[in-house]
This record gives C-alpha cells, structure tokens and sequence, in this order.
C-alpha cells in the first residue's frame, strides 16, 4: 500500500520527540521531513539515544515549499505557529496540530486566553477539535484536525458521557489535576527554575489556566444546563503521567453503580479507555507509555456525591498518541495502527 508522506514541525521536543516515536511504528507512514528552528541539521538521535539505529532525515528548517512532498503535517510547536503553516496548506493536505492552535472556536476566545490574536481566523471553522471517542467520527469532513490538551483530555473522557447522560450535576465540579514536568515542555527548567522540580509539587495556572476554556468550551456542548468548575494543574516530581481527581455531585436517581455502567457502555467499543470496577485506587505508572486511559469512580462518605480518578500518558493519550488516533481516523486505517 502507497505509504502517507509526514512533515513533523516541532520534532525536538518532548511531544515531537514522543510522536516520532510512534511514527516510525506505524507501517502506513513515511517520515518525509523532521523540522526544527535551533536544532537545524542535527540528527534527532541527539536528542533521544533510542532512535539511533533508524534512517531518519535530519532535521531541517521549516518552509512552504515542502508541502508539495508531503500529504500530512503534524505540527507539535507553540502556540501561534501552526497558524502560519496552515494558510499555505492546499486541499489535498492534512494539518494535525498537537497545540492550541484550532481548540477554541472563537478566535476571540483565543485572544482572551492565550493573549494574541489568532492569525488563521478563516480557517477555524474548516478545523474540528478532535477528542477521538467523543467526536472522532467527524474527522473525516475537515482538513485541520485539532489535538486536545492533556489536562483536557484525562477531565473530558469521563466528565462528557456522565453529563449526557444526566448522571451527575453540571455545577460544583472540583478538579485537581497533577502532571509530570514534561507537559511544561522542554523549557520547563528554565521557567521553573525556582521550584526544585525534583522533590516539590507546585501548583500553578490557579483558577485562570488556558485549558480552562477547552474544557468549558466541550462540557457545554453536551449539556443543556450551565456548567460551572474549578480546575487546579499541578506540577508534580516526576517526568511524565497525569491523574486527575475530579469531585461531582450525582443527579437524583444516579448513583456510583449507575456511573460505573454508564462509562462501560459508552466506551466498550472503544480500545483505549478502561473503566475499573468500584472504588479500585489507580496510578500514573499504570498507563506510562501507552495510550490509555484508565477511569475509576469512587465512593464518598456522602451518598450524593463520588470521586473520579483518571491517569493518562500526557505525551502520548494526552498528545502524540491521541494525534496518531485522529489520523488513523482520518485515513481509514484501524485505531490501533502504530499504537499497540
């Protein structure tokens, strides 16, 4: 079978590095160009020894000329830049941004939360923001397919189907999110360079992070009442791994059982989240380095009320792997393709 070409824009760091990974697994993919800014001509074995024994191109410099050889790129670069890139993208080309670029479909949401304007406003409404077990199955009509965050991704997967569901309460929703340093990014020493990352947990972005609008933006689209949160991230000692704990009311009628039926049945056909019996406590090294998502919903000393946990790999469910679902999706070819 003909082989898809991939340009991959922001490969050095850590979910360009992760996606590469995965990438070269996947026996549909061919691995056309590996862009960087700083790290022009290197190999991208200089940065992770364990892709050393693989012909990978080294590492060029960004620019529209390429896109004439590649039919997909995967743009994992900060905020604003895939912007640029989409504007000379041609109708036969696939955009997958693993930043913030296309989440928010409001550009003036866009300028609220990550303080710049957005500079593809036309194009917004030709991108689809892409949670794969939510919504993956409209992939197919849209050009520009838009990761979600990490944080979002752990909170959405169970908060979504108990809110169409019915089964909880869309208001006083608390949740406490706490992720390995890396969903910071490669810089994330210098910005935190006060914080002894190695043996202290910080919590940052209180009340105001940027995800904030991701998760209001999807919570309320599958409820018919106001949804009302708090969300807290939290930096932890550890490289990578999300949990999230997540605090809801139950609707009457509901219950922790009810909860626990209602996850199972929506995602059963689903390879990638798992929905654990009662009260089972979970880890962050139970999902490391794989693409799931593990839920357990737990009971509280309030009949009224249960707990949520749910563990992600930031960098892979929370990023480079969840990419490889939407583009799996996209082309047609099975889910677990270059993610088993």
């Amino acid at each position: 079978m003909h082989k898809i070409n991939v340009l991959v824009a922001g490969s050095t760091g850590y979910i360009g590095i992760q996606l590469i990974k995965l990438l070269v697994n996947h026996k549909y993919i061919n691995l056309k160009y590996l862009c960087g800014n700083t790290s022009v001509g290197k190999k991208i074995s200089s940065y992770d020894k364990s892709l050393s024994n693989l012909r990978l191109p080294k590492i060029i410099k960004y620019n529209k000329n390429l896109i004439k050889d590649i039919d997909v790129i995967f743009t994992a670069l900060p905020n604003g830049e895939a912007q640029d890139i989409s504007k000379n993208l041609t109708n036969d080309k696939v955009l997958i941004d693993l930043a913030a670029d296309f989440r928010l479909e409001k550009s003036s949401d866009y300028l609220k939360w990550y303080k710049q304007k957005h500079r593809a406003k036309n194009l917004i409404n030709k991108s689809l923001y892409s949670l794969p077990e939510i919504n993956g199955e409209d992939i197919k009509d849209y050009q520009i397919i838009s990761c979600p965050g990490c944080y979002p991704t752990s909170i959405l997967l169970p908060l979504i189907p108990l809110i169409k569901k019915r089964l909880i309460k869309t208001k006083n929703i608390v949740i406490d999110s706490k992720s390995g340093y890396s969903g910071a990014g490669r810089g994330v020493h210098k910005k935190y360079k006060n914080k002894n990352l190695y043996e202290s947990l910080s919590a940052y972005g209180v009340g105001f992070h940027r995800h904030n609008s991701e998760i209001q933006q999807m919570l309320s689209k599958y409820s018919k009442n106001k949804i009302d949160f708090n969300f807290t991230p939290h930096l932890t000692p550890m490289f990578r791994g999300i949990l999230s704990t997540i605090y809801v009311d139950l609707n009457k009628g509901s219950s922790q059982s009810k909860t626990i039926n209602g996850l199972m049945n929506y995602y059963k056909k689903h390879n990638f989240i798992k929905i654990l019996n009662k009260n089972n406590l979970i880890s962050t090294n139970d999902i490391i380095n794989t693409n799931m998502c593990l839920i357990s919903i737990c009971k509280t000393k309030y009949k009224d009320k249960i707990i949520i946990l749910s563990a992600i790999d930031n960098l892979i469910k929370g990023g480079a792997g969840q990419a490889i679902q939407n583009f799996n999706i996209k082309f047609n070819f099975p889910i677990m393709t270059g993610l088993q």
